[in-house]
């Protein structure tokens, strides 16, 4: 008699294969589970992002009625990029660490080719003389966002590898050869900022995986003086730098958005002039919408409000680098300190440039200013400290 038929394996295993890879890469899809990891995280996020709302709207209303006709324009906008950066947000959430492995190199990738494809004709986008944003269909996208999220994943995954072997300069080379290349990337858009924050990221993240004082501070002195370079060698970072010094000098010029932003700390007082009653954002302040949002939330909520938006974006540094200490990983605890100083050192760079602490530079108050790639990248760092708070559901 005939023998029976033997199941064939290359039919029967794959799909249960292919399940368990999935499983490995994504956990147990419950959005309410990712929310219950760290709701002080959750909801000090949540709370910025209404408010951002609330600051796009008031700061934009004459703004588009002005440049499109439609007073909502820009607040539309930024209601579809929060849908995306929400979606992108629970779906990073998801994540486990191994998925988090496997997803990190493709965002290098990513991002570094987005960030050169900003000089291809037809792509890049050119707006004050700065090449920062990358067309995609409907879609204005600008990758030193994305690409600073990047630099983040790289950063933890070579020091993760390495973490034992760091008091080695040889194993520090082509970290800083790495992002040197992205800085450079972001220096000949140019994009100062940017390039600064990942200089901060870079040594943020060295001293957390336990790199030599010795070493950090030979290299934080070179890089200090290689961005002195960088900002004597263009005439307007000279500008600012002079306008940061004594702004009145320059009133009517480098230091004219400063100045602005004192007027409008200062007309705030303790307690602010009120919810929509800014005179700052009629075209007196220029991008009240973005970079120097933070003057008009001290004008119109006075320094409580400015106080209670310091305090929220502190409270987010506390608990990302608490999710930081308990990861067993290196690579997980790695990564929520950087994704940690990338939300927390820009909000600070940002609220610090706009009293007028530090020098002017180009970089959105996360959460808060308006601009897609900025939330969606924001969001996305919050879904990630999300995805490694529900491994060990912290309280």
């Amino acid at each position: 008699m005939p023998s029976a038929a033997r199941p064939n394996p290359i039919i029967l295993n794959p799909p249960r294969r292919a399940g368990v890879e999935l499983r490995q890469w994504v956990g147990r899809v419950d959005p309410r589970a990712a929310l219950r990891a760290d709701p002080w995280l959750v909801g000090c996020v949540g709370a910025l992002v209404v408010l951002g709302l609330m600051m796009v709207l008031n700061t934009t209303y004459f703004l588009g009625l002005n440049k499109t006709g439609n007073p909502f324009y820009f607040f539309e906008r930024q209601l579809f990029n929060l849908a995306v950066a929400v979606t992108v947000m629970f779906a990073a959430a998801q994540l486990t660490l191994r998925g988090l492995r496997g997803v990190s190199m493709a965002v290098i990738v990513a991002a570094t080719a987005m960030a050169v494809a900003v000089w291809i004709p037809g792509l890049g986008v050119v707006r004050g003389g700065a090449r920062r944003w990358l067309r995609l269909g409907p879609m204005l996208v600008e990758p030193s966002e994305i690409l600073k999220l990047a630099a983040v994943f790289f950063l933890a995954r070579y020091l993760s590898r390495h973490q034992d072997k760091l008091e080695a300069p040889r194993f520090l080379l082509p970290l800083f050869a790495a992002i040197l290349a992205m800085a450079l990337l972001l220096l000949k858009q140019p994009d100062f900022g940017a390039a600064v924050m990942l200089t901060l990221l870079l040594f943020t993240m060295l001293f957390a995986a336990g790199a030599r004082l010795k070493h950090l501070g030979i290299a934080g002195g070179a890089a200090l003086l290689a961005l002195a370079v960088q900002a004597g060698h263009k005439a307007y970072r000279m500008r600012r730098l002079s306008a940061f010094l004594n702004p009145w000098r320059s009133a009517q010029g480098s230091g004219f958005q400063l100045i602005q932003s004192f007027i409008a700390f200062g007309a705030g007082g303790g307690w602010g002039v009120g919810l929509g009653a800014s005179r700052q954002k009629m075209f007196y302040l220029p991008q009240a919408h973005n970079d120097f949002v933070f003057a008009v939330i001290g004008e119109e909520f006075g320094m409580a409000g400015a106080m209670v938006v310091i305090a929220l974006f502190v409270t987010i540094l506390i608990r990302g680098m608490r999710i930081a200490r308990h990861q067993t990983d290196p690579f997980g605890s790695l990564l929520a300190v950087g994704l940690t100083a990338l939300l927390s050192l820009q909000a600070f760079v940002n609220m610090a440039v706009v009293t007028g602490l530090v020098p002017t530079k180009g970089l959105p108050l996360p959460f808060l200013s308006y601009g897609g790639t900025s939330m969606v990248v924001s969001l996305a760092a919050v879904g990630i400290l999300m995805a490694l708070g529900r491994r060990t559901e912290l309280r």
